[in-house]
């Protein structure tokens, strides 16, 4: 499973031109709140001391974590680093996956969770199809260390500074952005360019500590910060429910996969980048870029994309050469106007041949306004 299968980096960039409409009644539902036991979670990022997070949140980590006993505030950084080197992955949106499974709301619901996960998590944990039993096993091996890092927390009022973070305004901040999203119908775009059915509802939990990622919990929830704009919540509600576009370890996967690993930009690309943003199996790659081909061209129905060369060649350090190959397949054959079911077309395009570097690169430099013999790395 990859490291950032459910993670997006997200931007908070003006909204483009509206360019579709899909007609009434809407098949969404938005229900949008907070969680103080997510952003405990979110703020082991900070204290573990990466610079990914430190950049937003060093300040408020330094003066916490001075109140945190030695040993606890010694063992953040330990779990983070142990958990990159393994196949879990990053360690807070992860976790917060991981713990989707059950309710988690208070700090107190997570540390109840850690104190017996088998009983409390792991009936739940079976049910959710992002997890896997590597997964399991490394979080099992590491439940007593996590439950003494958060009962530290607690112990040190995090529940304050999440309060003094999110300010007196959060109630209305949550009664704005369920207003702002009411006329963005995300579900009906995906049902139809994925040919799969979604639950009308989706659930957006607003958090003080979560910056640069937004992740996807269990079912149709995801978190994000608080202060992002209504262009870039719909974006990675577009992005993250789609996860996974169709089954990893079915036919279609296989058969793109087995054309893609004899591509050797492809491949040099899920091997040599920066690890940091995750993405470091070649199905995590494509499970990832099928999401983001699809999300750009709902972002677009929606009015309020990117524009794709610029998206692609800033996202993380550039790698998503594949996602801006699919999304140009797609837009060559009229998705966003006919739709269909994504799994099926993936299958044929492999079986045409249309995956196959000499097809694939030169539709992606197109999009990507770049020479194609210079797609990766960006200078």
């Amino acid at each position: 499973m990859d490291r950032r299968l459910f993670l997006s980096a997200a931007l908070a960039l003006p909204a483009a031109p509206l360019l579709a409409r899909l007609p009434s009644p809407p098949r969404t539902r938005w229900q949008v709140g907070g969680s103080e036991g997510y952003d405990a979670i979110a703020f082991l990022g900070a204290l573990s001391g990466g610079e990914l997070y430190r950049r937003f949140y060093a300040a408020e980590a330094d003066a916490f974590a001075a109140n945190l006993p030695p040993a606890v505030r010694e063992d953040i950084p330990n779990l983070a680093a142990e958990a990159e080197s393994s196949s879990f992955g990053l360690l807070w949106p992860m976790l917060a996956n991981t713990l989707s499974s059950a309710r988690v709301t208070t700090l107190d619901s997570v540390i109840a969770l850690l104190a017996d996960p088998m009983t409390r998590l792991r009936p739940s944990y079976a049910a959710n199809p992002s997890g896997s039993e590597e997964r399991w096993d490394w979080f099992a091996q590491r439940a007593a260390r996590l439950l003494q890092v958060f009962t530290a927390m607690r112990d040190a009022d995090f529940a304050a500074l999440r309060e003094a973070t999110l300010g007196a305004g959060f109630e209305n901040r949550i009664a704005e952005v369920s207003r702002a999203l009411g006329d963005y119908d995300v579900v009906r775009w995906q049902e139809k360019l994925t040919g799969r059915t979604f639950d009308p509802v989706i659930n957006i939990v607003l958090l003080a500590f979560s910056r640069p990622h937004a992740a996807k919990m269990a079912g149709q929830t995801f978190v994000q910060a608080a202060d992002y704009n209504t262009a870039t919540t719909v974006r990675i509600a577009a992005h993250e429910m789609l996860h996974p576009p169709f089954p990893m370890d079915g036919p279609a996967a296989k058969a793109a996969l087995s054309v893609l690993e004899r591509d050797a930009l492809i491949v040099r690309i899920v091997r040599e980048h920066d690890p940091k943003w995750g993405y470091t199996t070649l199905e995590g790659m494509l499970n990832e870029d099928v999401c983001q081909a699809l999300d750009q061209l709902i972002s677009e129905a929606l009015g309020v994309a990117r524009n794709p060369a610029n998206r692609w060649r800033k996202a993380d350090d550039g790698i998503h050469v594949l996602a801006a190959g699919l999304y140009g397949l797609l837009r060559q054959d009229g998705w966003t106007e006919t739709g269909g079911d994504i799994e099926r077309w993936i299958a044929q395009a492999a079986a045409d041949g249309r995956l196959a570097p000499e097809v694939l690169h030169p539709v992606a430099a197109k999009v990507l306004e770049r020479p194609v013999d210079a797609l990766w790395p960006i200078a």
